[in-house]
């Protein structure tokens, strides 16, 4: 098995976690919730090393996961069909998709409001100023309500790269570097 049928599987089974998910939250009025939970829930799988090894590692056993994902879930106040649904990946030794099932139903969510998700690389961190203009000029350009997802990444030295569905518009000074060094090797 290479690498993409591994990534395929893991997209599939976050997948039906994520529609189930997406129509149980829907179907109860809670995608608001769901929203603010996906939030708290991307956030701690980044700030937290742990979390990362209990999702990840084949070392806990699937009682040992289960246990620790619902004391999680418990202070973290996930609604409980995130709860539920983690508890269950647990037991199933699933747990390893949920970086893939948060992305997936933040695009569930987004489609369901109309909105389009655009993936946001700065070199520093975007003011909230910043970040609403920058929505704003997307809006216009789109047509549609835009989530900014942001993200950063020192190496571009300065500017962003943005990408709204198949489009991306890189304005990164890492990138004009590459360019005029690509250019240069084509005149000397």
């Amino acid at each position: 098995m290479d690498v993409s049928e591994s990534a395929s599987i893991s997209s599939g089974i976050a997948a039906r976690y994520a529609t189930a998910i997406f129509e149980i939250a829907k179907e109860e009025q809670q995608l608001d919730q769901l929203e603010a939970n996906l939030d708290d829930l991307a956030q701690a799988l980044e700030d937290s090393a742990d979390l990362r090894d209990l999702i990840s590692s084949p070392v806990y056993s699937r009682q040992a996961q289960q246990d620790a994902i619902t004391v999680i879930a418990d202070k973290m106040g996930l609604i409980p069909v995130v709860k539920n649904s983690l508890g269950l990946m647990a037991q199933k030794r699933r747990l390893f998709v949920v970086p893939q099932l948060v992305t997936q139903l933040r695009e569930m969510i987004a489609r369901h409001k109309g909105e389009v998700t655009a993936e946001v690389v700065s070199a520093t961190a975007l003011t909230d100023a910043q970040a609403a203009k920058l929505a704003e000029t997307l809006k216009a350009s789109v047509g549609r309500e835009i989530k900014i997802n942001t993200t950063v990444d020192e190496s571009l030295i300065g500017g962003l790269v943005v990408k709204v569905g198949s489009k991306m518009i890189d304005t990164s000074i890492a990138s004009k570097l590459d360019s005029l060094q690509n250019a240069m090797k084509e005149v000397g």
